[in-house]
């Protein structure tokens, strides 16, 4: 059984959450410094469980009341401050369209989802750069508040049915609570290794996927004092050192390309593990010396605000900046991190769980807090809600206008585009009324209905005219899923049958790239690649287009990852050859739809930050995607594709506006608005000849 402030459980705690936070201030010898999450999860598994058998033991139940107020003293005031500060921090030093994403967070963590709305986003938890949400590591505390909920309920039942089948019988029945955790802890491990070689991103928030590590820290708490009794000094410390090499190692040797948590989170898991058991026992492991040190438990004291004051720390002030730290920068982050968490600890942490306001909420007023906590973050939230959209609304600034209609452009795109650029040349007031509001740019994303393929969906599903005879497929990656809005309108009026088989992240060359920031290949694009051949071979389309940007984080050759552009270029340009070559035998007509321009900075951050211009988020492309959009207009062309250039409906003279007339064309660094791409329609339905009637 567990026993209260244990030295080495205290210290355990500071080896984890030192870990993470060294591994998240970019230090490279540690990159699987994550794993310190998995350690505190098998610590609450066995300190929580360990508290719930001991009632059960010493008064025959538990209160559910009283656990659950116990883990509000615990776990709310501290995570309430540190959402509370960042929520405002960011109000103060980020955007406005990106202090609203941050409000959004914040609503999730209060609610203890941060984990579900994460793994909703597609969210990679290694993407530790910009762009990263400051409360993104609530993910954790989600997951460990809803095993706070189901397990003590878990337990109740099985003392019911226990009890039930015995008629009265009292005390603990561990054999029952043993094969209950063991089906319930075997199941959510196959189910973390299943899920997390298919769709690692979601399966990493999971709370199936993690459910597992929890309960080997309740089967840990369940091993009886009397079973360790004779585990003397020798094999204690053999056990602890054992777990501790595990965890270290697990922090070397995994990294952000690791299929995880999946098998590989046994290593930390067991070996967190193997040291809470060696602790248990009567005799000391030498191990505590160290564990059990005074510098090291006051580190362990500290964990819980650590780990929540670490991670804004870090990234509002690279939000601030608009890059990374450099080495020093987060090294002073870490410092602020120490300085708040000790401010935290003692006079958040310590007066909640001993001092005046432990003794003003006791048992069960201390549920209170829940509400009370919600409260505080939905009052800061509306806030900041309120003030930014008061600031997105100031002004009453005309869209721009242009004149002149022409054969080659009958509803004015490129005469209209020109204009805006005209209008940033000159610095002109942003328009005031924008399509699509400027604080719902994020959400401007193409709708795929139930053939979302970014999951495991193998299915097509036609729209458009569906009884039309003539049949377009559209394939690529997201950029091909931002022209949607302008193929349905086109597939509608044109009378075609549209299939979009696109995949974000997937290139539509034959390469297999790697998924953004994480380092291996990405196996399950080059599947959908096959599928996608399949399904245009037995389509047998009238027109296939092809759309995409080259890969952003490298492509593999055999098992080496390639970044450079003159390694990158050989490897796309024969994707594309092999790409062209298959649809040209399956397609009546196949069309590349060059990528569009690429900025090198997020024009919303850009719209909301200060006061400014059309001229001050006004982009140049990057040289780096235009570079390798030519690799796939020259295979093309060799392939006897036809090639359909979108940049006069984006730039001109090399000048890409943020805002066309009153339409904000790009919702990030390199994808069109829906509203955007469906204005495009004709000019994109005349380039194709899909509105030729036949």
């Amino acid at each position: 059984m567990a026993r209260a402030l244990r030295g080495d459980i205290q210290g355990l705690r500071a080896l984890a959450v030192l870990v993470v936070i060294v591994s998240h201030a970019g230090v490279t010898w540690l990159p699987g410094g994550y794993v310190g999450v998995d350690v505190f999860f098998v610590i609450s598994g066995y300190l929580i469980a360990g508290l719930l058998y001991r009632e059960v033991e010493r008064d025959g139940r538990f209160s559910l009341l009283g656990f659950w107020s116990r883990r509000a003293r615990r776990i709310l005031p501290a995570a309430t401050v540190v959402t509370a500060v960042t929520v405002l921090t960011a109000l103060a030093w980020f955007s406005l369209l990106d202090a609203r994403q941050v409000v959004e967070d914040a609503l999730w963590s209060a609610f203890f989802a941060a984990n579900i709305h994460f793994a909703r986003q597609d969210v990679d938890y290694f993407a530790s750069d910009l762009g990263v949400s400051p409360l993104q590591h609530y993910w954790s505390l989600a997951v460990e508040e809803q095993f706070y909920v189901a397990w003590p309920l878990l337990l109740l039942l099985v003392l019911a049915v226990w009890r039930l089948v015995r008629r009265g019988s009292g005390g603990l029945p561990r054999g029952a609570v043993l094969g209950t955790l063991l089906v319930v802890t075997g199941a959510s491990f196959a189910w973390s290794v299943l899920h997390s070689a298919e769709q690692p991103g979601a399966a990493y928030f999971s709370t199936l996927t993690r459910a597992w590590e929890l309960g080997l820290g309740a089967i840990v708490a369940l091993v009886p004092a009397t079973a360790l009794r004779r585990l003397g000094r020798v094999p204690a410390t053999l056990l602890a050192a054992l777990g501790l090499a595990m965890v270290a190692g697990a922090c070397v040797v995994l990294d952000d390309g690791t299929a995880f948590p999946g098998y590989a989170a046994a290593l930390p898991v067991v070996g967190s593990g193997l040291v809470l058991l060696a602790g248990a026992g009567a005799a000391r492991p030498l191990t505590d010396v160290v564990l059990a040190w005074r510098p090291v438990r006051v580190v362990g004291d500290w964990s819980y605000s650590l780990y929540l004051w670490h991670w804004p720390a870090l990234v509002l002030p690279a939000g601030l900046l608009g890059r990374s730290l450099e080495a020093w920068e987060a090294a002073a982050a870490v410092l602020v991190t120490f300085v708040l968490s000790a401010v935290t600890y003692t006079y958040v942490e310590l007066p909640f769980r001993q001092g005046r306001p432990a003794l003003a909420l006791g048992v069960p007023r201390a549920i209170v807090l829940y509400p009370a906590s919600f409260a505080l973050v939905a009052a800061t939230c509306a806030g900041t809600w309120w003030w930014t959209g008061e600031r997105a609304d100031a002004g009453d600034n005309p869209a721009i206008t242009a004149d002149g209609l022409t054969h080659d452009d009958p509803d004015g795109t490129v005469a209209l585009v020109r204009a805006s650029v005209d209008a940033a040349r000159e610095r002109r007031a942003v328009p005031s009324d924008l399509d699509p509001d400027l604080l719902d740019l994020r959400a401007s994303v193409a709708d795929v209905g139930a053939c979302d393929y970014s999951t495991d969906v193998r299915r097509l599903c036609p729209r458009g005219d569906t009884e039309a005879d003539r049949t377009v497929v559209v394939t690529g990656d997201s950029h091909a899923r931002a022209w949607i809005p302008a193929f349905d309108r086109i597939a509608d009026e044109g009378g075609w049958t549209a299939y979009y088989l696109v995949k974000p992240q997937c290139t539509a060359a034959h390469v297999v790239p790697a998924p953004v920031d994480q380092d291996r290949p990405f196996t399950e694009c080059t599947v959908f690649h096959d599928w996608v051949a399949d399904q245009v071979a037995s389509l047998e389309p009238d027109l296939v287009v092809v759309t995409s940007s080259p890969p952003v984080n490298g492509i593999y050759d055999g098992d080496r990852r390639y970044e450079a552009i003159d390694r990158v270029t050989p490897l796309l340009a024969q994707g594309y050859d092999d790409l062209f070559s298959d649809l040209r035998r399956a397609a009546d007509r196949v069309v590349l739809l060059r990528d569009v321009p690429k900025s090198s900075y997020d024009p919303g951050t850009c719209l909301t930050t200060g006061s400014p211009s059309l001229g001050d988020c006004t982009f140049q492309p990057v040289e780096r995607s235009r570079r390798l959009g030519d690799v796939a207009v020259t295979s093309a062309r060799l392939a006897g594709a036809e090639v359909v250039d979108p940049t006069p409906w984006l730039c001109y003279q090399d000048l890409c506006p943020v805002v066309v007339g009153g339409t904000l064309t790009y919702r990030d660094t390199d994808h069109l608005t829906t509203e955007y791409a469906a204005s495009l329609a004709g000019a994109l339905g005349r380039a194709l000849h899909m509105l030729d009637r036949r």
